[in-house]
Protein backbone atom coordinates (compact mmCIF):
# COMPACT_ATOMS: atom_id res chain seq x y z
CA UNK A 1 0.00 0.00 0.00
CA UNK A 2 0.88 3.37 -1.17
CA UNK A 3 1.67 5.56 2.37
CA UNK A 4 0.76 9.43 2.94
CA UNK A 5 0.95 11.94 5.51
CA UNK A 6 -1.73 13.86 6.26
CA UNK A 7 -1.02 17.71 5.57
CA UNK A 8 -4.83 18.93 6.23
CA UNK A 9 -8.22 17.33 7.64
CA UNK A 10 -11.94 18.82 8.24
CA UNK A 11 -14.37 17.24 10.15
CA UNK A 12 -17.81 16.98 8.31
CA UNK A 13 -21.91 15.34 8.84
CA UNK A 14 -23.24 13.78 5.62
CA UNK A 15 -27.00 14.79 4.73
CA UNK A 16 -28.08 11.59 6.77
CA UNK A 17 -26.15 12.46 9.87
CA UNK A 18 -23.41 9.95 9.60
CA UNK A 19 -19.62 11.98 10.65
CA UNK A 20 -16.70 11.76 7.80
CA UNK A 21 -13.75 13.63 7.22
CA UNK A 22 -11.97 15.44 4.40
CA UNK A 23 -8.24 14.88 4.42
CA UNK A 24 -5.81 16.58 3.00
CA UNK A 25 -2.86 13.80 2.02
CA UNK A 26 0.80 14.30 -0.48
CA UNK A 27 3.89 12.24 -0.56
CA UNK A 28 6.65 12.58 -2.85
CA UNK A 29 4.85 11.52 -5.82
CA UNK A 30 1.23 13.40 -5.85
CA UNK A 31 -1.03 15.57 -3.76
CA UNK A 32 -4.71 15.32 -3.25
CA UNK A 33 -8.02 15.19 -0.61
CA UNK A 34 -10.36 12.50 -0.28
CA UNK A 35 -13.32 12.06 1.65
CA UNK A 36 -13.18 9.67 4.19
CA UNK A 37 -16.64 7.88 5.24
CA UNK A 38 -17.46 7.18 8.78
CA UNK A 39 -14.76 8.67 10.54
CA UNK A 40 -15.89 10.51 13.73
CA UNK A 41 -14.11 13.75 14.43
CA UNK A 42 -11.70 12.15 17.32
CA UNK A 43 -10.81 9.27 15.05
CA UNK A 44 -7.34 9.06 12.95
CA UNK A 45 -5.72 10.01 11.45
CA UNK A 46 -4.76 14.08 12.78
CA UNK A 47 -2.34 16.56 10.93
CA UNK A 48 1.20 15.14 10.67
CA UNK A 49 0.07 11.10 11.13
CA UNK A 50 0.85 8.61 8.75
CA UNK A 51 -1.87 7.05 6.70
CA UNK A 52 -2.19 4.53 3.51
CA UNK A 53 -5.40 2.90 1.61
CA UNK A 54 -6.28 -0.34 1.33
CA UNK A 55 -8.73 0.89 -1.87
CA UNK A 56 -9.86 4.10 -2.90
CA UNK A 57 -12.93 4.83 -4.93
CA UNK A 58 -12.16 8.05 -7.35
CA UNK A 59 -15.63 9.53 -9.02
CA UNK A 60 -15.02 12.10 -11.88
CA UNK A 61 -11.89 13.04 -9.65
CA UNK A 62 -13.24 13.05 -6.54
CA UNK A 63 -11.75 10.72 -4.33
CA UNK A 64 -13.55 8.92 -1.28
CA UNK A 65 -12.24 5.85 0.63
CA UNK A 66 -14.24 3.84 3.49
CA UNK A 67 -13.00 4.02 6.92
CA UNK A 68 -12.42 0.04 7.03
CA UNK A 69 -10.19 0.64 3.78
CA UNK A 70 -8.30 3.62 6.02
CA UNK A 71 -4.87 2.40 7.73
CA UNK A 72 -3.74 5.19 10.05
CA UNK A 73 -0.12 5.23 10.70
CA UNK A 74 2.58 6.61 13.42
CA UNK A 75 3.41 10.13 13.77
CA UNK A 76 6.70 10.18 12.03
CA UNK A 77 10.11 11.51 13.17
CA UNK A 78 12.95 13.69 11.33
CA UNK A 79 14.12 10.73 10.06
CA UNK A 80 10.80 9.77 7.66
CA UNK A 81 10.58 10.42 3.87
CA UNK A 82 7.06 12.15 4.54
CA UNK A 83 8.12 13.97 7.32
CA UNK A 84 9.71 17.23 5.27
CA UNK A 85 6.14 17.41 3.45
CA UNK A 86 4.28 18.52 6.66
CA UNK A 87 3.77 22.38 6.57
CA UNK A 88 5.36 24.04 9.63
CA UNK A 89 5.34 27.47 11.29
CA UNK A 90 7.97 30.04 9.97
CA UNK A 91 11.15 30.29 12.27
CA UNK A 92 11.62 32.90 14.22
CA UNK A 93 14.86 34.63 12.91
CA UNK A 94 12.29 35.47 10.13
CA UNK A 95 9.52 36.89 11.79
CA UNK A 96 11.82 38.68 14.35
CA UNK A 97 13.67 40.15 11.05
CA UNK A 98 10.49 41.51 9.26
CA UNK A 99 9.21 43.46 12.22
CA UNK A 100 12.48 44.85 12.63
CA UNK A 101 12.35 46.39 9.18
CA UNK A 102 9.16 47.40 9.99
CA UNK A 103 10.13 49.30 13.34
CA UNK A 104 12.85 50.88 10.87
CA UNK A 105 10.20 51.83 8.40
CA UNK A 106 8.31 53.34 11.72
CA UNK A 107 11.50 55.14 12.91
CA UNK A 108 9.58 58.43 13.64
CA UNK A 109 6.03 56.41 14.83
CA UNK A 110 5.32 56.57 18.53
CA UNK A 111 4.09 52.75 18.15
CA UNK A 112 7.39 51.38 17.10
CA UNK A 113 7.99 50.35 20.60
CA UNK A 114 4.56 48.94 20.76
CA UNK A 115 4.68 46.58 17.41
CA UNK A 116 8.60 45.22 18.85
CA UNK A 117 6.58 44.26 21.85
CA UNK A 118 3.26 42.56 20.62
CA UNK A 119 5.10 40.69 17.86
CA UNK A 120 7.44 39.52 20.50
CA UNK A 121 4.82 38.25 22.47
CA UNK A 122 2.54 36.83 19.57
CA UNK A 123 4.90 34.30 17.90
CA UNK A 124 4.67 31.61 20.24
CA UNK A 125 0.79 31.68 20.60
CA UNK A 126 0.57 32.31 16.49
CA UNK A 127 2.77 28.95 15.87
CA UNK A 128 0.16 26.75 18.06
CA UNK A 129 -2.89 27.89 15.70
CA UNK A 130 -4.19 27.25 12.26
CA UNK A 131 -5.43 30.17 10.38
CA UNK A 132 -8.38 28.70 9.52
CA UNK A 133 -9.97 25.34 9.62
CA UNK A 134 -9.70 24.43 6.08
CA UNK A 135 -8.83 26.13 2.45
CA UNK A 136 -5.97 28.22 3.38
CA UNK A 137 -3.08 28.32 6.38
CA UNK A 138 -5.00 25.02 8.21
CA UNK A 139 -2.34 23.46 10.40
CA UNK A 140 -1.30 24.17 13.42
CA UNK A 141 1.55 27.20 12.95
CA UNK A 142 -0.90 28.32 10.06
CA UNK A 143 -2.02 31.40 11.88
CA UNK A 144 1.95 32.61 12.69
CA UNK A 145 2.62 32.08 8.74
CA UNK A 146 -0.31 34.28 7.28
CA UNK A 147 0.80 36.88 9.98
CA UNK A 148 4.14 36.91 8.65
CA UNK A 149 3.36 36.65 5.17
CA UNK A 150 0.85 39.70 5.78
CA UNK A 151 4.02 41.60 7.44
CA UNK A 152 6.11 40.32 5.25
CA UNK A 153 4.31 42.27 2.05
CA UNK A 154 3.71 44.88 3.93
CA UNK A 155 7.77 46.03 4.19
CA UNK A 156 7.87 45.36 0.03
CA UNK A 157 4.45 47.21 -0.90
CA UNK A 158 4.78 50.21 1.18
CA UNK A 159 6.97 51.93 -0.59
CA UNK A 160 5.49 51.20 -3.59
CA UNK A 161 2.28 52.66 -2.86
CA UNK A 162 0.66 55.91 -4.52
CA UNK A 163 -0.43 57.59 -1.80
CA UNK A 164 0.47 58.33 2.20
CA UNK A 165 -0.03 55.43 4.11
CA UNK A 166 0.67 54.71 7.89
CA UNK A 167 3.25 51.66 7.94
CA UNK A 168 2.41 51.69 12.43
CA UNK A 169 -1.00 51.62 11.65
CA UNK A 170 -1.01 48.77 9.04
CA UNK A 171 1.80 46.54 11.25
CA UNK A 172 -0.81 46.67 14.48
CA UNK A 173 -3.91 46.08 12.90
CA UNK A 174 -2.22 43.07 10.76
CA UNK A 175 -0.65 41.48 14.09
CA UNK A 176 -3.91 41.38 15.67
CA UNK A 177 -6.49 40.93 12.70
CA UNK A 178 -6.60 37.31 13.33
CA UNK A 179 -5.82 36.93 16.95
CA UNK A 180 -9.07 35.84 17.87
CA UNK A 181 -8.40 32.49 16.19
CA UNK A 182 -6.33 31.88 18.93
CA UNK A 183 -10.02 31.53 20.85
CA UNK A 184 -12.56 30.25 18.24
CA UNK A 185 -10.27 27.18 16.66
CA UNK A 186 -8.37 24.91 18.62
CA UNK A 187 -4.97 23.97 17.99
CA UNK A 188 -6.15 21.19 15.56
CA UNK A 189 -8.60 23.81 13.60
CA UNK A 190 -12.09 22.67 15.00
CA UNK A 191 -13.88 25.30 15.04
CA UNK A 192 -15.47 26.69 18.96
CA UNK A 193 -18.16 27.81 21.01
CA UNK A 194 -16.67 31.61 20.44
CA UNK A 195 -16.81 31.49 16.82
CA UNK A 196 -20.07 31.08 17.23
CA UNK A 197 -21.36 33.36 19.55
CA UNK A 198 -18.69 36.58 19.14
CA UNK A 199 -16.59 35.76 15.55
CA UNK A 200 -13.04 36.16 15.06
CA UNK A 201 -12.99 39.74 14.26
CA UNK A 202 -15.04 40.96 17.12
CA UNK A 203 -12.61 39.12 19.45
CA UNK A 204 -9.01 40.91 17.68
CA UNK A 205 -10.68 44.32 17.92
CA UNK A 206 -11.72 44.42 21.41
CA UNK A 207 -8.11 42.75 21.95
CA UNK A 208 -6.34 45.34 20.06
CA UNK A 209 -8.62 48.36 21.21
CA UNK A 210 -7.86 47.16 25.05
CA UNK A 211 -3.74 46.87 23.97
CA UNK A 212 -3.70 50.47 22.53
CA UNK A 213 -5.66 51.98 25.55
CA UNK A 214 -3.94 50.53 28.08
CA UNK A 215 -0.73 51.91 26.27
CA UNK A 216 -2.15 55.63 26.31
CA UNK A 217 -2.57 55.76 22.41
CA UNK A 218 -4.90 58.71 21.40
CA UNK A 219 -8.53 57.95 20.88
CA UNK A 220 -8.83 58.42 17.41
CA UNK A 221 -6.07 56.66 16.88
CA UNK A 222 -7.28 53.86 18.24
CA UNK A 223 -10.34 54.38 16.09
CA UNK A 224 -8.63 54.19 12.80
CA UNK A 225 -6.16 51.18 13.77
CA UNK A 226 -9.25 49.29 14.79
CA UNK A 227 -10.91 49.96 12.17
CA UNK A 228 -8.62 48.33 9.68
CA UNK A 229 -9.31 44.93 12.00
CA UNK A 230 -12.81 45.54 11.27
CA UNK A 231 -12.91 46.25 7.68
CA UNK A 232 -10.05 43.60 6.88
CA UNK A 233 -12.56 41.00 4.93
CA UNK A 234 -13.41 43.60 2.95
CA UNK A 235 -17.39 43.35 2.54
CA UNK A 236 -20.20 42.80 5.06
CA UNK A 237 -21.11 39.42 2.90
CA UNK A 238 -17.86 37.83 4.37
CA UNK A 239 -17.91 39.18 7.63
CA UNK A 240 -16.48 42.67 7.98
CA UNK A 241 -19.17 45.40 10.20
CA UNK A 242 -17.67 47.57 8.21
CA UNK A 243 -16.25 48.86 4.69
CA UNK A 244 -12.16 49.50 4.54
CA UNK A 245 -12.68 53.19 3.83
CA UNK A 246 -8.92 54.45 4.97
CA UNK A 247 -5.52 53.78 2.56
CA UNK A 248 -4.58 50.89 5.27
CA UNK A 249 -7.53 49.48 5.84
CA UNK A 250 -8.17 49.11 2.33
CA UNK A 251 -4.76 47.61 1.59
CA UNK A 252 -4.38 45.17 4.82
CA UNK A 253 -7.87 43.75 3.19
CA UNK A 254 -5.90 43.12 0.19
CA UNK A 255 -2.57 41.72 2.01
CA UNK A 256 -4.71 39.32 3.87
CA UNK A 257 -6.73 38.26 0.85
CA UNK A 258 -3.31 37.86 -1.09
CA UNK A 259 -1.97 35.46 1.60
CA UNK A 260 -5.02 33.15 1.50
CA UNK A 261 -5.87 32.78 -1.75
CA UNK A 262 -2.16 32.76 -2.83
CA UNK A 263 -1.72 29.96 -0.27
CA UNK A 264 -5.08 28.17 -1.07
CA UNK A 265 -3.70 27.82 -4.72
CA UNK A 266 -0.65 26.43 -3.34
CA UNK A 267 -2.20 23.70 -1.12
CA UNK A 268 -4.60 22.81 -3.76
CA UNK A 269 -3.54 19.41 -5.72
CA UNK A 270 -3.10 19.20 -9.68
CA UNK A 271 -6.99 20.46 -11.38
CA UNK A 272 -8.96 19.96 -8.05
CA UNK A 273 -11.95 22.39 -7.87
CA UNK A 274 -11.39 24.11 -5.05
CA UNK A 275 -15.18 26.11 -4.27
CA UNK A 276 -13.07 29.15 -2.54
CA UNK A 277 -11.81 30.37 -5.36
CA UNK A 278 -14.97 29.21 -7.64
CA UNK A 279 -12.33 27.46 -10.22
CA UNK A 280 -9.63 24.51 -10.66
CA UNK A 281 -6.21 25.21 -9.90
CA UNK A 282 -3.99 23.75 -12.54
CA UNK A 283 -0.30 23.45 -11.61
CA UNK A 284 2.80 23.84 -13.54
CA UNK A 285 4.15 20.60 -14.83
CA UNK A 286 7.75 19.54 -13.16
Amino acid sequence: MTEYIVIGRTNGTTRLGSPYCNLKIKNQEEEFSLAVWDVAPNDAPTVGQLVSFVTMQNNDGKRSAKRGDMRPGAMPDASHPLYALLPRPVERSAWDATVAHLVQMCAESPYKEIIADVADKLYQPYSQYPAASSIHHAFRGGLLNHVYQMLHMLEGIAPCMPYPIRVDHCALAILFHDYGKVQTYNRDGDVQPEDVLLGHIYISAVALQRELERRSVPQDEVQRIVHIVLSHHGQKEWGSPVLPCSQEAMLVHFLDNLSAKSDTIEGSPDMEYVSALGTRVPKPKA
